[in-house]
């Protein structure tokens, strides 16, 4: 007699390759969300979604044991200003020993009190007397004012600044026929050590010539050592100015 076959109810699924592709899916998934996260510095993020992450596969953090520092973004301003900030500092230095090297060249003249050298954030300025550059009443160099502005010449040829040479008198009127009044005396005398300067290999595109008369004087013209200390030539070595920032720069 043959033996009867049992159906015990169990039918073979076959949809179980949904669940290994569910898996794939997932870690899939998982993949791309962790490299979104790499991809965005943002520490405090990363470390929150890798912390998530390690507790869903098994409780490992994916965040590096060492901390790592991540430099911020800076906006265009800050980078900008950073530049300036650090050409403004080797243009102050390269200034301060400019103006050693001239305070040393005129130290006889300076120790005597006929010439000042001073700096303030405009630039270097060097006051000369105008007895040590000209006889009274005239433009023309004298032969040892030649020498001492040869050897400002020397220092000043290699250096980039821009440089302005203004002329000055006292308010006594002038009574020389070269001159019409103290205006034409100095710009004359201004122009005079500028043609020095270029003869001397300082390139004339950085030099200017000004004559100011008697308008601006350093000592009140009531005695004659004031009106003496006010006819003078002053040469002023400007300082670089970094380049202003672009309007709407961020």
């Amino acid at each position: 007699m043959a033996r009867k076959r049992y159906d015990d109810g169990i039918q073979e699924n076959h949809e179980r390759w949904l669940i290994s592709y569910a898996d794939f899916i997932t870690l899939l998934f998982a993949f791309f969300v962790v490299m979104y996260a790499i991809s965005i510095v943002n520490e405090g993020k990363y470390a929150v979604l890798s912390e998530a992450l390690g507790d869903a596969f098994g409780g490992r953090s994916l965040a590096p044991q060492a901390h790592t520092s991540v430099e911020p973004v800076l906006p265009l301003s800050h980078i900008v200003n950073r530049k300036r900030q650090e050409a403004a500092r080797r243009e102050r230095e390269r200034m301060e020993v400019l103006a050693r090297d001239l305070t040393a060249t005129l130290m006889p003249l300076v120790k005597s009190g006929q010439v000042r050298v001073t700096q303030n954030a405009r630039g270097i300025g060097i006051e000369l007397n105008a007895s040590v550059l000209f006889a009274q009443g005239e433009a023309v160099l004298q032969q040892d004012a030649r020498e001492v502005l040869g050897q400002v010449a020397g220092l000043l040829k290699h250096a980039p600044q821009r440089i302005e040479v203004e002329g000055h008198t006292d308010n006594l009127p002038i009574t020389n026929e070269r001159f019409a009044s103290n205006w034409e005396l100095s710009a004359v005398r201004a122009a005079s050590v500028v043609r020095l300067f270029i003869e001397n290999g300082v390139q004339d595109v950085r030099l200017s010539a000004i004559g100011h008369g008697a308008t601006r004087p350093v000592a009140p013209n009531d005695t004659p050592a004031n009106q003496a200390r006010n006819r003078r030539v002053a040469v002023m070595i400007l300082a670089a100015t970094p380049e202003p920032l672009p309007v709407g720069a961020q």
